[in-house]
């Protein structure tokens, strides 16, 4: 196992070989709030899973340290935006949605473990998370609103994830609402008690992700953003190319002859 750390973001590689990279916001004092540093650090962070190879990293885990898992951004950082102009305002929100941006397009499954609050730009965090995993009693909001902003720049990913009307409902009144309406819209895939069940919850994902195939898996997540805006004809050939090639894989290969021959795969790790 190993690891890095700042002041405001920790990374600890775990699993066989260290494949499964978890990702802890780290200012637990402020409830893991955003500021310029802890975006930048996430941007960095997920841009570099972006170059490893396939039986390099295989599954992350995004969390938060302490009672909350992200409540947005932080009112410092805030603050200081206020003096700001538009231009520099528009820099800064561009660095999000760099950051939101590097996140959704990292090419092995994201698996979100959710505690205390999501709020504001957390739940942006949500929406690019590829599996929300929450604690019965998390707290959800698109809060912007309270504030005199909007939930503007993680808009896109959060319209992709729960759709236009949820969106138009949830958006204009800031109201805070709990893990069941969050699983209701698709925003949490699993509702779970206690820290511990938690805990669990995540391992037996990231569990589930390490049974596929690495080069799979990355290409299960790859086409559902490669077939989005496709018409019917572009889509059925490119999935046909898509799975053709895999088929013909090495990796898919030894995945057959596994499964005839009643045995793990080389790729998946032993079980305890």
């Amino acid at each position: 196992m190993s690891g890095t750390s700042s002041a405001t973001l920790h990374i600890e590689r775990s699993g066989p070989g260290d494949v499964v990279a978890r990702v802890t916001l780290s200012r637990p004092d402020v409830h893991n709030a955003f500021d310029a540093t802890l975006i930048a650090e996430l941007r960095t962070a997920f841009m570099g899973f972006d170059r490893e190879e396939p039986t390099r990293l295989r599954a992350v885990v995004l969390a938060g340290a302490g009672p909350s898992f992200c409540a947005g951004a932080d009112l410092g950082w805030m603050r200081a935006a206020l003096a700001l102009d538009t231009e520099g305002n528009e820099q800064d929100a561009m660095a999000m949605a760099d950051m939101y941006e590097a996140i959704d397009t990292c090419p092995v499954p994201v698996i979100a473990r959710v505690q205390g609050a999501a709020l504001g730009g957390g739940m942006g965090l949500l929406a690019v998370a590829d599996l929300v995993i929450a604690e019965s009693g998390a707290r959800f909001g698109f809060t912007e609103t309270r504030l005199g902003i909007l939930p503007s720049v993680i808009s896109p990913f959060v319209v992709a994830k729960i759709g236009e009307s949820q969106a138009r409902a949830l958006f204009p009144g800031g109201r805070r609402f709990d893990a069941t309406r969050a699983s209701r819209i698709g925003l949490v895939h699993e509702i779970v008690e206690g820290e511990d069940a938690l805990d669990a919850a995540v391992d037996a994902a990231v569990a589930d992700v390490l049974a596929g195939g690495p080069t799979a898996t990355r290409a299960a997540k790859s086409i559902i953003r490669e077939i989005r805006g496709l018409g019917h004809g572009s889509a059925k050939w490119h999935t046909a190319r898509v799975i053709a090639r895999q088929r013909t894989s090495e990796e898919a290969q030894e995945g057959f002859h596994a499964f005839s021959e009643k045995r793990r795969p080389a790729w998946a790790p032993d079980r305890d």
